[in-house]
């Protein structure tokens, strides 16, 4: 059964971890985080996991959000009009019971035009070690709001319940499930375009570059013979060599038994470098793989800038269609520019509905917005 979220009153899609079954149980979720009953949130009213996304939604600074500024950041001044969205929850994409292996479908309740739409997918993050789908919600839902797109969010194994490959087989099992059921909802099964950051970021690079290779396809699900082939990738500063990751200054000791790649090759890195080889997205580059937009902040501790430098390089030299957006003091995540939300836009547009947005700048981004002068 489709759940129904109206974006004129709901609220903390915001914070990018609405869910269905909030929803169904009730309330506001801005109400929910509005302890005092003012009409207003504070930072100090939201969890600190959420703050970082806070900034981006308190346009004039003052510490606060309003339900006005929530509808803003929703409904940027300029964009399309919305629409509510359905949200179809927990469709298990690989014939298991698993609650990892599900997705969550989101259409617009009024498709702008008669034709199939294209599908944006979301993969969330979280070191491959937590998260969930639910993540993604925010990041998609204004573009299905706009009736332009329908969207999803996926699920896949942990790295404490299962070692590479079984993450790329979950992804590729639950874009086959999309692609088979694309009728059913209205979805052109041709125009699938995917999105994630930092372990997110890697799995879609690893979708765009693996698009051929049976050997990382698994025979999950009851739609083998469909293609997991993706129409384009827009990667945030997710991981593209692991095996090189320690020779740059991080946060992390990514030589160690315990960092997320470690966990997630099942062992060290450099006593696991066939698997990390596999596991890499620059090792799959080829000519025929889609376009990729690759956002990276230059000061990320966590996930090295070269990361995505070095996969930008093997994609131009493969000839592949590849846009850089370098994020100036950007960290690991939470860029406060709506100036990389609108070229993410443009992307999208050109390479999922064939629009025309003139060229997609590559200018270094920073990572606040410039307020004009007065």
């Amino acid at each position: 059964m489709f759940l129904r979220f109206s974006l004129i009153s709901s609220a903390l899609v915001l914070f990018g971890t609405t869910s269905a079954t909030a929803w169904q149980q009730g309330g506001n979720p801005f109400d929910r985080f509005d302890a005092n009953k003012d009409g207003k949130v504070t930072r100090d009213e939201v969890p600190e996991r959420l703050r970082e996304r806070f900034d981006l939604i308190d346009a004039n600074k003052d510490g606060l959000i309003t339900p006005e500024e929530q509808r803003t950041y929703l409904r940027p001044p300029g964009s399309p009009g919305t629409t509510d969205v359905k949200v179809e929850k927990d469709l298990p994409y690989a014939g298991t019971k698993n609650p990892r292996q599900t997705l969550d479908l989101l259409v617009p309740v009024i498709a702008k035009g008669s034709k199939p739409l294209p599908v944006v997918v979301n993969i969330h993050g979280g070191a491959w070690q937590s998260g969930d789908k639910s993540q993604g919600i925010g990041a998609i839902m204004s573009l299905v709001a706009s009736g332009e797109y329908a969207g999803a969010t996926i699920g896949y194994r942990l790295t404490d319940e299962a070692v590479w490959p079984a993450q790329i087989h979950d992804v590729k099992a639950a874009i086959r499930w999309i692609r088979a059921n694309a009728e059913k909802y209205h979805i052109d099964p041709d125009r699938i375009g995917v999105i994630g950051a930092s372990a997110g970021g890697h799995l879609v690079a690893m979708l765009g570059t693996s698009g051929n290779l049976a050997e990382l396809e698994g025979k999950l699900g009851v739609y083998p013979d469909v293609s997991s082939r993706v129409k384009c990738v827009v990667d945030e500063f997710g991981p593209s060599e692991l095996a090189v990751m320690m020779d740059y200054p991080s946060s992390v000791d990514h030589r160690s038994a315990q960092a997320p790649e470690s966990k997630l090759v099942g062992g060290a890195i450099l006593d696991k470098l066939d698997v990390a080889k596999s596991a890499s997205p620059i090792t799959h580059v080829s000519s025929d793989d889609p376009p990729f937009l690759i956002i990276h902040g230059d000061k990320d501790p966590v996930v090295p800038f070269n990361q995505s430098e070095r996969l930008t390089k093997a994609l131009k030299k493969a000839g592949v269609d590849v846009h850089f957006i370098r994020v100036e003091g950007g960290g690991h995540g939470g860029f406060q520019n709506p100036e990389l939300t609108r070229r993410t836009r443009q992307f999208l547009d050109h390479y999922l509905r064939d629009q025309t947005v003139g060229s997609i700048s590559e200018a270094p981004v920073p990572n606040k917005a410039i307020a004009p002068k007065k």
